[in-house]
């Protein structure tokens, strides 16, 4: 998962190569539930969610276990297709829609109950605050985006840039521009935990968590 990104080639082929197994590291990355995921969703009454960036799928899988009806989207064609075998093989296929989207470019359709973006970063240029935006108004009443970043560096990521600005739960919520009158803050903080890596690794990382509820249409 150190690799480190080539910008010369399309965001596609960087992430195929993330998400393809390797003969030292036979796993895809990905396939475990998020904990800021779970820990947000336990308490949630199961409805319409969609995973924006959702890699291999474990985020999809664990939502569709508990009854979501799930759309998830991933730039990697390789990630979508483990997806699309694990939802079958466990029996979850028709709960759940895997979707290949450039979010640089396209969208998903629907209305949501959920929006999840697990560290929705990459090395490589994307309209971030606006696909969040338009995740934040897919979202039915009630309904939530749920934010969580980076706040620290895993020794497993591909971006150990120790310069690289991190923007903070409340920094990301000016960003996505959200009138108070329709959106509510329910949690901004910066939780830390100890996190395990793709080839077994633990270490102790700090999330950036924003999860904001839609109050009005």
């Amino acid at each position: 998962m150190t690799q480190q990104p080539n910008l010369d080639q399309p965001p596609a082929a960087f992430w195929e190569e993330v998400y393809r197994p390797h003969r030292d590291s036979p796993a895809i990355w990905g396939t475990r539930v998020n904990p800021l995921l779970s820990e947000v969703a336990a308490g949630l009454k199961a409805g319409d969610a969609l995973d924006l960036g959702c890699g291999a799928g474990g985020d999809a899988v664990w939502l569709a276990r508990r009854g979501w009806r799930v759309t998830a989207v991933d730039i990697s064609t390789t990630a979508i297709e483990q997806l699309r075998y694990c939802a079958r093989d466990q029996g979850l296929d028709r709960l759940v829609t895997a979707e290949h989207h450039d979010l640089a470019y396209s969208f998903p359709e629907g209305e949501f109950d959920l929006v999840s973006a697990q560290y929705l970063h990459t090395p490589y240029a994307l309209p971030r605050s606006a696909v969040l935006r338009t995740g934040a108004h897919a979202l039915r009443p009630g309904g939530r985006l749920l934010i969580v970043d980076h706040g620290s560096i895993a020794p497993w990521s591909w971006n150990q840039n120790p310069d690289v600005q991190r923007p903070t739960p409340d920094e990301i919520h000016a960003e996505l521009a959200l009138p108070a009158s329709t959106w509510t803050i329910e949690r901004s903080d910066r939780p830390r935990r100890e996190a395990n890596g793709p080839d077994g690794q633990t270490a102790v990382v700090t999330d950036h968590v924003l999860l904001v509820r839609r109050t009005a249409p």
